[in-house]
């Protein structure tokens, strides 16, 4: 029989994605094992991980805190070498990461936070959509690459944001081959993301 304590443990380790009910409690056994010294430096840095890293203003991709400021810091937004009339549009600040990784696109990056979703209530005001406009007007931007799943969802959100990019003369390409219907860019490889982004598609 499982303490008590441990069942919660096991519980809240469950709820993170990729977790199943074994490998939850594989994780809260050693957790456990592993000693107090170990547990609460895990904890500690759970806990420091919300001071120490935040959302970039500019592009919303991941990026640190800076510690005598208090402010924002992206590295990718600050990075003088990368491309500015190009800007990569990702669903969520997790895609910017396997993207980057794979060291084909070198512009910047923008995350919409979502996806449009009507059936869910998600309209445009609720993503990051107007920043997109916004940066595309005054920063400028030749070409806008929608770097989105291969979804319904995600296929409104490109068509409705390249409609209203065409009114600015803006080139909107989408990622080709590469990437299978119903995949995230999570779980991409970057040989995957590299060949997607070099055979993009402008989006008619």
């Amino acid at each position: 029989m499982i303490p008590k304590g441990l069942q919660v443990l096991i519980s809240e380790l469950g709820r993170l994605p990729g977790i199943g009910p074994r490998s939850a409690e594989r994780l809260a056994l050693h957790l456990f094992l592993g000693g107090r010294e170990g547990a609460t430096r895990l904890g500690n840095t759970l806990l420091h991980v919300h001071e120490d890293v935040s959302l970039c203003p500019v592009c919303g991709a991941l990026c640190e805190v800076d510690p005598q400021s208090g402010t924002a810091k992206c590295q990718i937004c600050q990075d003088p070498s990368r491309r500015e009339d190009i800007l990569c549009v990702v669903e969520k600040a997790v895609d910017v990461l396997p993207l980057d990784k794979s060291g084909a696109f070198r512009g910047q990056y923008h995350v919409l936070g979502g996806k449009l979703s009507p059936i869910n209530g998600v309209g445009p005001e609720d993503l990051r959509i107007k920043e997109l406009f916004d940066r595309v007007r005054n920063g400028g931007v030749q070409e806008v690459l929608m770097a989105l799943g291969m979804d319904v969802e995600s296929d409104a959100t490109v068509y409705f944001i390249a409609r209203h990019l065409s009114e600015l003369g803006v080139k909107v390409s989408r990622l080709a081959q590469g990437l299978p219907a119903g995949a995230s860019l999570e779980f991409a490889d970057g040989l995957t993301l590299g060949r997607a982004i070099e055979n993009r598609l402008t989006v008619q």
